[in-house]
């Protein structure tokens, strides 16, 4: 089955997830790896990566999901906030919500993605002491990932897809 991998990636972790799906799928049947474009249509398959904003896949991403047609996607990305699974799920859900109905959508993996310096400083500016505390715990705990764990969840995600 011929096969696509677009993301979009803002920080470089979606990207890391990319080329980790790249090296565990047979290269003779990749059409298309890289940002959104119309060429990774002609794929049957569409692994489809992208960063989250303000709870569900970025502008970009969001945009190509409207083009799919017949295809069958895999969702897959990053998320700067939060380790926990029901709050990825409800994520990956929202995204879901934007794939046209007559693509199957087989799957998706979402883990947490280290964040850029800037946004901790925003979150050392923030004046509630707990919530701010709450963030820069999370800023620091994000930036081991995506890590090896991580990697390899996503690897058996989608070698569970055939």
């Amino acid at each position: 089955m011929r096969y696509a991998i677009v993301y979009s990636s803002k920080t470089g972790n979606t990207r890391q997830l990319a080329e980790v799906l790249r090296s565990c799928l047979p290269s003779d049947a990749c059409l298309y790896f890289g940002p959104p474009d119309p060429q990774a249509l002609k794929a049957q398959r569409v692994f489809i990566g992208f960063w989250t904003d303000k709870g569900s896949c970025d502008g970009e991403t969001a945009a190509f999901l409207k083009t799919l047609t017949h295809q069958e996607a895999f969702l897959f990305g990053t998320a700067g906030f939060g380790s926990d699974s029901a709050y990825f799920n409800r994520i990956l859900a929202r995204v879901r919500e934007q794939v046209p109905e007559q693509t199957a959508v087989l799957g998706g993996f979402l883990c947490q993605g280290k964040m850029p310096p800037a946004v901790r400083l925003r979150y050392e500016q923030m004046e509630n002491p707990s919530q701010r505390q709450r963030m820069l715990d999370n800023f620091d705990s994000a930036l081991s990932h995506p890590d090896q764990a991580d990697l390899d969840r996503l690897k058996a995600a989608v070698r569970s897809l055939d």
